[in-house]
């Protein structure tokens, strides 16, 4: 079971290697923010892979630590780099 686990864990460090190349070569930026989570996601897939294969609560809580910080690298990331189409209506009430 311990060697499958780390084969999953493997996989999805490939997985992240794709995401790498959507990073890099994004058309959009939306595509980039995607990706972005697409890191924290999968980073806490191979830390809880990874912890239930080496039976260790600490990386649960480090999985669940990056699980939030995810959260909070998306938002930021969408507020501080997002781009405004012109002529893109700014709240609701203006459309």
């Amino acid at each position: 079971m311990t060697a499958f686990l780390v084969g999953v864990a493997f996989f999805l460090v490939a997985n992240l290697a794709g995401g790498l190349v959507r990073v890099i070569r994004g058309p959009t930026q939306a595509d980039r923010v995607i990706a972005a989570q697409l890191f924290g996601t999968t980073g806490v897939a191979i830390l809880l892979v990874l912890s239930v294969a080496a039976d260790s609560r600490p990386l649960m809580d480090t999985a669940l630590i990056f699980a939030l910080l995810a959260v909070v690298m998306t938002v930021v990331f969408v507020k501080r780099g997002w781009v405004r189409a012109p002529g893109t209506p700014t709240a609701p009430e203006d459309a």
